[in-house]
């Protein structure tokens, strides 16, 4: 198959959507298909692009066989509604004649959209209309929903206005698919036709990520020893997260000596999380460490956090649970029952109520004095990983989709 993706998250980013787009595209390349990603220079999670890449430059470049073209965009510092909105829309009109002259010119056999859907999907839709191609549009967290959920705008007709687009646009690829069944049945209220709805989760390597004992040397550089509880929360820093009940938290804990609460990444709020947890001593910020030491830090963890914010629970499923699961350690998460996250958690650790500080350290400190059921949770989460989230089941069944559609 000729595959054409557009997506503006893609490696070097390690995180987020940009590190699952990657290792589709690697893996449909290594199977022998022919993927050209169209794409923005690494800005994320930091929200700047990254050194050695270029702002406003076209650039192109082949990653494991997979073609890669650069498109300028622009990147704010602080992001917010209207920041956002521009820095997207940037990229997308710098793509769209990138995207076009691909179309007609390659003839891809199906082009698949990532993000930022809303804009760059119709561009891409009307094009694939006259070159008649097959689309596919791929949704890790709903855009819209997620963006009036947080606040970033909140005139009603605006909302109507987005919403009703969204729906038509939903409604005119071939598939649309997304990460969880939740997700899925929001797909449905949008009036997508079922047939059309495909189950396309998000996965992790289990043979790069797996439970690991002593782990104390890599501990070490960060002033901590195998004595500390470690409760590790690891990823992007940003509004969804809902990370300041981390901060609640070791406020209410500061007299705990053993319990030290770790928040390792970079994103839009992580300056202002510092901020609030100046003084505090049972709380340590540590930088995004490299791909190669990820199993590593993710072992250091006695437990994993995971909170969310209520308003945005079943708009997003985190993709960071599954290098969770796949370590072997148990899971703290915020969520409310039935939801994706809930259903899942609750076989592999303890699940609180989003924002309830009180119960996230009740939940804590049980599972700090356990040591043998959290050893019981920790086989839970890598037998759920093996079991569930397995890469390469997860990407034969999508090539069998892709297959399916064409």
């Amino acid at each position: 198959m000729k595959i054409l993706i557009q997506a503006i998250n893609y490696p070097p980013e390690s995180i987020g959507t940009g590190k699952y787009t990657g290792e589709m595209a690697e893996w449909l390349a290594a199977r022998g298909h022919e993927v050209t990603i169209i794409t923005a220079p690494p800005y994320y999670p930091q929200w700047k692009v990254w050194q050695k890449y270029s702002v406003i430059a076209y650039t192109r470049e082949t990653i494991k066989n997979v073609k890669v073209i650069r498109c300028p965009l622009w990147v704010p510092t602080r992001p917010s509604g209207l920041k956002r909105i521009l820095h997207l829309l940037s990229f997308v009109i710098s793509a769209a004649l990138v995207v076009f002259w691909k179309i007609v010119r390659q003839r891809p056999d199906v082009i698949i959209v990532i993000q930022p859907y809303l804009f760059a999907g119709p561009w891409a839709r009307l094009i694939s209309i006259l070159s008649k191609n097959k689309t596919w549009l791929h949704i890790q967290d709903y855009e819209i929903d997620a963006a009036f959920e947080l606040g970033f705008f909140k005139l009603k007709f605006v909302r109507w206005f987005a919403t009703q687009f969204e729906r038509r646009l939903l409604r005119s690829f071939d598939r649309v698919s997304t990460i969880s069944a939740r997700m899925m049945e929001r797909l449905k209220m949008k009036s997508v036709n079922p047939e059309n709805i495909v189950f396309f989760p998000n996965w992790v390597d289990t043979h790069t990520i797996f439970p690991i004992e002593g782990t104390g040397e890599f501990r070490i550089q960060f002033g901590l020893s195998t004595e500390h509880f470690v409760a590790l929360y690891s990823g992007n820093m940003g509004v969804k997260q809902g990370l300041d009940l981390i901060i609640n938290v070791a406020k209410q804990l500061k007299n705990n000596k053993r319990i030290v609460l770790v928040l390792c990444g970079d994103g839009a709020v992580r300056e202002s999380l510092i901020h609030e947890a100046k003084g505090l001593d049972n709380i340590k910020f540590i930088p995004l460490q490299p791909y190669e030491q990820l199993n590593e830090l993710l072992n250091m963890a006695d437990v994993h956090l995971l909170p969310q914010r209520e308003d945005v629970a079943d708009l997003v499923m985190p993709s960071k649970l599954s290098g969770m699961l796949a370590s072997g350690r148990p899971i703290l998460a915020t969520a409310n029952p039935n939801t994706q996250v809930a259903d899942t958690v609750k076989k592999a650790g303890l699940v609180v109520p989003p924002g309830n500080v009180d119960a996230f350290v009740e939940a804590l400190l049980i599972m700090e004095s356990n040591p043998e059921q959290r050893n019981e949770w920790g086989k839970q989460a890598r037998k759920i990983a093996v079991q569930e989230w397995n890469k390469e089941q997860i990407l034969l069944k999508f090539e069998q989709n892709l297959l399916e559609v064409l």
